[in-house]
């Protein structure tokens, strides 16, 4: 994708106008021209100089965009605004010497030199000169705007100075033309209209600029994060170099209150890392040796002695910039109601003013009055309006997405999050905390710790997560030393403690080499429905009790889960794991169904199956997840998975909290929200404007709109609609008061169970289920092949007989 800067764009119809241009050249496949950031998207073949040449034909500038040098200034940096108060000022300045002269002498007497007195063309003639000062302080919209017509390409410029020439040229022409009247008269004059128009023009504009500016602070903030420098380690010595000039493998040292330059891993050292402006996070991160690390982190403790693994725009933080700056540049799908119009509104707008001239002459109106009419249609048409109602709004929501580590790709996921219906879930890493630890301990013939201790002792040899999970539970405490240590693949362990023969494993193995009493049997029995695996131990043949380990939920996981069903939203988790562990942990997390034993594929054909409910978010963190995540309509990778997750998905979550999946969603609702109201206010307000600009109400209800109203109401259009999009900024996206609780109702469910007979192996099950839930009435039908038994789920009764044949006829006994 090439990516290019465009100048002299001034309205929507410009975007329009060079969108249409480019995408008319051979090779071009896709053309997104953004007006709030002045750039430009081409995919295709075609060469970067025939895409130039495009843009400068249709009469704008373009260039390619390239990598920013550390000694240039930011490409958002608003440099416009600063012109615009510049030329406001010297406007202002002449602009209130000529309502002095026209309004203040003529209207209200204000004194004049003796020169003026009795003399209207002395004064007609100092009004010219004042105002004629105020066009040229204000040529550029004559320029652009006569351009613009020159090149067949009308914009918002075209009708400013159509509107303040048409003022200018009418007053000329009556000034000249006094010397033969008997009675002059200066209150013919429009030489203050077309003064007035450009100033109240020009204050709209730089209104616009500014709260233009502030939609970009979001990329500008986290650009400023970058630290300037760096110390590097190299042959024993510190040395301070510019961050740039790092290099991948370089080893940097960072002291506590620095910012970390480049992402790398911590070769030496221990610390809180404070990593709010990336992940939006406020409580410090601990990394010690082999943790990793992100640039323009906040080192705040100890130091650290850093590995580089991503300099340059190859980092965390570039990345976040470039995701927040092209969900900017594209356009979302509800953007083309908008671009449609614009492409064609101001040649429609001056063909409108045309023909309010013709009738109001030939109602037999003067010539000033139909030429007023004309003038205001001309200054109230704001194609501006229009053509920011949506990317204003678009890059805020990116921008406080970004603040709260939350990262929209696209225009098109910030718009389609919003409007899912089903959220399926990962389970592992994305409910679960992705790793096991120890969640129950049962001592038998000893007590809590010297169990805990055996335990530790006998599994600190052995590299199995479960084994993990007691030696990080078991902590600092001091291990006894283990002989005769040995591993039996599918059953436990043993070695020699203390001269004891000492085991661990599973319920199997502990029979095998003591007496495991019932009352424990029955305790893992009850753990194991509960998704937990129990881990027997013992010494010299005497079972000394039992460590039960699991993947636990993560804390925010079911409050999250709840959330979205208070959003009106189904919630499915997807998992791998066998049955019993998968419902045992979709109970406690509150999911709306459990879909288990999917391989990676299988996920792909849920999100399939799922889709045919509604819009399908999936969100996931592994390899695995992948196929899903594309499949689904809005995938989302949960930030500490795996990098294949996060390209595959289209919102990145940088905490890797499930909170943030609603809190993604109510962001782009309330983005939504915002750009449906940006856009009617702009449909309206031309709409109604443009009529009562053109004299439609006068006959009717007697109202009459001044030239220089109509210039002030189109300045404060685009004014509001920037403004209406930065409330944005206000909005609280993990606050669930403003979630529209649709009572999330539980369904009554009748559940049948049949013993069945001849089921072999998984493709058994799924030859049962798809014919059983293809019978109306049945919700859902989970068959067993080591239980021998089926499940069904009914919406409403279905006979036994039913369901008996249904499953006889597959060739199976049912008993």
């Amino acid at each position: 994708m090439k990516q290019f800067d465009i100048t002299g764009m001034s309205c929507a119809a410009c975007s329009a106008r060079v969108e249409k241009a480019v995408s008319s050249v051979e090779g071009v496949n896709m053309c997104t021209v953004n007006l709030l950031t002045n750039s430009m998207q081409v995919e295709g073949t075609v060469s970067a100089s025939s895409i130039i040449e495009a843009v400068e034909k249709a009469g704008y500038g373009a260039t390619e965009k390239g990598a920013v040098s550390k000694k240039e200034s930011s490409p958002l940096k608003d440099t416009e605004t600063p012109k615009l108060k510049q030329r406001l000022l010297y406007s202002l300045i002449f602009l209130l010497l000529l309502m002095y002269v026209s309004m203040g002498h003529t209207m209200l007497k204000l004194p004049l030199p003796a020169f003026f007195e009795g003399n209207p063309i002395g004064i007609g003639l100092l009004q010219l000169i004042l105002s004629a000062i105020v066009l040229v302080i204000n040529q550029k919209f004559f320029i652009n705007g006569f351009k613009g017509m020159v090149n067949r390409s009308p914009n918002m410029d075209t009708l400013v100075a159509l509107g303040s020439g048409a003022s200018f040229i009418y007053s000329t022409i009556l000034l000249f033309g006094m010397t033969k009247s008997a009675h002059p008269s200066v209150h013919g004059f429009y030489f203050e209209s077309a003064a007035m128009i450009l100033t109240l023009i020009t204050v709209g504009k730089m209104l616009e600029a500014h709260s233009k500016g502030k939609t970009t602070s979001a990329i500008e903030g986290l650009m400023n994060l970058a630290p300037k420098t760096a110390t590097l380690l190299k042959d024993g010595k510190e040395i301070t170099i510019d961050a740039t000039d790092l290099k991948k493998g370089d080893i940097f040292i960072v002291r506590p209150g620095e910012s970390i330059p480049a992402d790398g891993i911590v070769s030496e050292g221990e610390s809180a890392v404070n990593e709010a402006s990336l992940t939006g996070e406020s409580l410090a991160v601990d990394k010690a040796k082999g943790d990793k690390v992100s640039c323009a982190t906040i080192n705040q403790s100890g130091v650290l002695t850093c590995e580089a693994t991503k300099v340059g725009e190859d980092t965390t933080l570039s990345e976040i910039i470039r995701l927040v700056s092209d969900a900017a540049a594209t356009k979302a799908p509800i953007a083309k109601i908008a671009d449609q119009v614009s492409g064609v509104f101001v040649p429609v707008v001056i063909g409108i003013s045309a023909i309010t001239f013709i009738l109001w002459m030939l109602l037999d109106k003067s010539f000033g009055f139909a030429l007023s009419r004309a003038i205001s249609v001309l200054v109230i048409s704001c194609p501006c309006a229009l053509g920011l109602a949506t990317p204003v709004a678009i890059m805020v929501g990116s921008g406080l997405g970004a603040k709260n580590g939350i990262l929209f790709k696209s225009a098109v996921a910030l718009e389609k999050a919003g409007k899912v219906s089903v959220v399926a879930l990962d389970k592992t890493g994305t409910i679960t905390e992705g790793k096991p630890s120890v969640t129950d301990i049962f001592p038998e013939n000893c007590t809590k710790e010297e169990l805990v201790m055996l335990a530790a002792s006998l599994e600190k040899n052995s590299e199995h997560p479960l084994s993990k999970a007691i030696l990080e539970y078991a902590g600092n405490m001091t291990l006894k030393p283990v002989q005769s240590f040995r591993i039996l693949p599918g059953n436990g362990l043993v070695a020699e403690i203390d001269g004891k023969a000492v085991f661990g494993g599973n319920l199997k193995f502990a029979e095998q080499n003591a007496t495991v009493s019932s009352a424990l049997k029955q305790q893992a029995e009850a753990q194991s429905a509960l998704g937990k695996t129990p881990l027997f131990f013992g010494a010299d043949g005497s079972v000394l009790g039992m460590i039960c380990v699991a993947d636990t939920i993560k804390p925010d996981s079911a409050e999250a889960i709840s959330a979205l069903k208070n959003m009106g939203i189904r919630v499915v988790m997807l998992t791998g794991d066998n049955r019993n562990t998968a419902t045992a942990i979709g109970k406690i997390a509150g999911v709306d169904e459990v879909i288990s034993d999917v391989l990676p594929d299988g996920k792909e054909q849920a999100i399939r199956a799922l889709q045919q409910k509604g819009a399908v978010a999936m969100v996931g963190d592994g390899i695995n997840d992948a196929p899903a995540l594309t499949r689904a309509d809005i995938g989302i990778a949960i930030g500490a998975g795996t990098d294949v997750a996060m390209d595959a998905a289209d919102v990145v979550l940088m905490k890797s909290t499930l909170s943030d999946v609603p809190a993604a969603i109510r962001l782009s609702r309330g983005a939504l929200k915002t750009i449906h109201q940006n856009l009617f206010w702009a449909f309206i307000y031309n709409i109604i404007g443009i009529p009562l600009a053109a004299g439609a109400f006068i006959s009717l209800l007697g109202w009459e709109l001044n030239p220089m109203f109509g210039a002030a109401a189109m300045s404060l259009s685009s004014f509001c609609v920037v403004t209406n999009a930065l409330r944005l900024n206000l909005l609280n996206i993990y606050n669930p008061k403003r979630d529209k609780h649709k009572t999330h109702k539980e369904e009554k469910k009748m559940e049948k169970v049949f013993n069945v007979e001849g089921m072999m192996c998984p493709h058994c099950e799924a030859r049962v289920k798809q014919v059983l839930e293809a019978l109306d009435g049945v919700k859902e039908a989970i068959p067993s092949h080591t239980e021998n038994k089926v499940t069904v789920i009914l919406e409403k009764e279905v006979s036994d007989d039913i369901i008996k044949n249904t499953i006889t006829e597959q060739g199976y006994t049912v008993k």
